[in-house]
């Protein structure tokens, strides 16, 4: 008798399913987009009623308003725009990459998402080409694709906006850049009596105008005639200013105005043109005839005139000085003063920033003293090295103590 014996069914060696904890979207929500803005533009109810369905199961909730053309659809976006607009490439009104072009002018800043069927993957690669940010294919469009898609061309408009913000800001600074330049004075000399050294420095940064001016103008009798002034306050309209009186200054000059009259004329000019009645203006303006033994010099208010002899001295031409320009409109006396020059002397005008900068703890400040003993120590070195060691010298001396931050124009006649 033969026992049969079967054999124990065999044990599973499947390993148990893992599980895993509830399933979220793979990439955070930017915090900005915790409740999305969405217009639907879509003729399909059936196609809406699908889409609406797949927003509802986001993770971010999603506020949708639906539209059917795209007249419906430009109107809402003026009255109320949203975050993004997903739109059908089939409307009653327009199609395919027209629709996507009449949507995208209207949607300043709202991201466009297109929609196309099966068959419509290269109609969609257009729509983005047209400024669309993306575009989803009709039956294989996931809840978590969509929403991905939806945030990541909010993001994308973002982007695009900063970049073309950004750019727009570059032009219209290398615009002002340019015309700040154009503003600045090339000297009017008929001949080579005269060697200018000019040196600027604006206050403001990044700009290359400040309310600092100077000029130089050599008139057809061969008289040589120069500007140092400086507009109080550091703004664009004080850099406005102080081109306004560098201009009347020289227009003034070949109209044959000189001394007190044409202080007072640019002193009309400056309260007519200033944006408060706190605004003034100094300057120092001096005219050398051909030949002449002379300068006269106005003063209103400016710092004094410092003079490098030929013998490599310096010193501070003591000129008598009138009110700054402004303070007392129509009051002011202003007279000119002879200033005797030797042969071989050169004038050195400047405004007061670069004498304001604090030099130690405290308020002391470099001032005309201190200036004048730079001076001395570099009186023997050619124009050029010489007023550029003088600025350095001055703004290493000021560097632990919030430097230079005014306005430095310097003008050196030879």
């Amino acid at each position: 008798m033969v026992t049969r014996h079967h054999p124990a069914p065999p044990t599973s060696t499947r390993r148990p399913r893992p599980t895993f904890p509830p399933r979220t979207s793979p990439h955070r929500p930017d915090p900005k987009l915790d409740q999305v803005s969405v217009l639907l533009v879509e003729a399909d109810p059936g196609d809406a009623l699908l889409v609406e369905k797949l927003l509802a199961e986001s993770a971010v909730p999603f506020t949708v308003r639906r539209v059917c053309s795209a007249a419906d659809a430009i109107r809402e976006l003026a009255a109320a725009p949203p975050q993004c607009v997903l739109v059908d490439l089939h409307l009653p009104d327009a199609q395919g990459v027209e629709a996507v072009a009449r949507i995208v002018a209207a949607a300043d800043e709202a991201a466009v998402v297109v929609l196309t069927g099966l068959d419509e993957e290269h109609t969609g690669m257009a729509a983005v080409a047209a400024g669309a940010q993306d575009y989803l294919v009709k039956g294989r469009v996931s809840a978590d694709l969509l929403d991905r898609a939806l945030r990541y061309a909010i993001q994308r408009k973002a982007a695009q906006q900063a970049a073309a913000t950004l750019q727009a800001s570059e032009l219209r600074a290398q615009e002002n850049a340019r015309l700040e330049r154009g503003l600045l004075p090339v000297p009017r000399l008929l001949d080579t009596s005269v060697q200018v050294c000019a040196r600027y420095r604006p206050g403001r940064s990044q700009a290359l105008l400040g309310g600092d001016f100077y000029d130089v103008v050599q008139t057809s009798d061969g008289t040589v005639h120069a500007v140092v002034g400086d507009v109080s306050g550091h703004g664009p309209d004080e850099a406005a200013l102080g081109v306004c009186l560098r201009v009347a200054w020289r227009a003034l000059i070949l109209a044959g105005e000189r001394g007190p009259d044409l202080v007072a004329l640019l002193e009309q000019i400056l309260t007519a043109e200033r944006s408060g009645p706190a605004i003034f203006a100094t300057l120092t303006t001096l005219s050398r005839s051909a030949g002449g033994p002379a300068l006269e010099v106005v003063r209103a208010g400016h710092p004094d005139v410092l003079l490098r002899s030929s013998d490599g001295g310096v010193h501070l031409a003591a000129v008598p000085s009138g009110p700054a320009l402004g303070l007392l409109p129509g009051g002011g006396a202003w007279t000119t003063a002879p200033l005797p020059m030797d042969a071989g002397t050169a004038v050195v005008l400047f405004t007061d920033g670069l004498i304001e900068g604090r030099i130690g703890h405290g308020p002391r400040r470099l001032g005309e003293e201190g200036l004048l003993e730079l001076a001395g120590k570099y009186a023997a070195l050619p124009p050029d090295t010489f007023v550029d060691t003088l600025i350095r010298s001055a703004e290493t001396l000021a560097a632990g103590h919030g430097g230079l931050a005014d306005d430095i124009a310097l003008l050196h006649l030879h």
